[in-house]
């Protein structure tokens, strides 16, 4: 078996863990929304908590594209 080939399987799982980041932001999106929606006075709030918590979450789908390119030209 090419070496080749299994960098190209290791970077494939690595990014697997970036659907686990677009379902978290969805979530984060969908609770502020809830939120907002039964406490409109709380928006300032929950915006700024919702967009740190999305910042989060959008890093670990930045990690793992850099362990890929990392296994990949490394």
């Amino acid at each position: 078996m090419d070496p080749q080939i299994g960098k190209y399987i290791g970077a494939g799982l690595v990014m697997i863990s970036t659907i686990g980041a677009g379902i978290a932001i969805g979530n984060i999106g969908k609770g502020a929304l809830d939120g907002i929606s039964r406490n409109p006075d709380a928006y300032g709030n929950l915006m700024t908590t919702m967009i740190l918590a999305i910042a989060f979450a959008e890093s670990l789908a930045i990690y793992s594209l850099v362990v890929a390119f990392l296994i990949l030209f490394g």
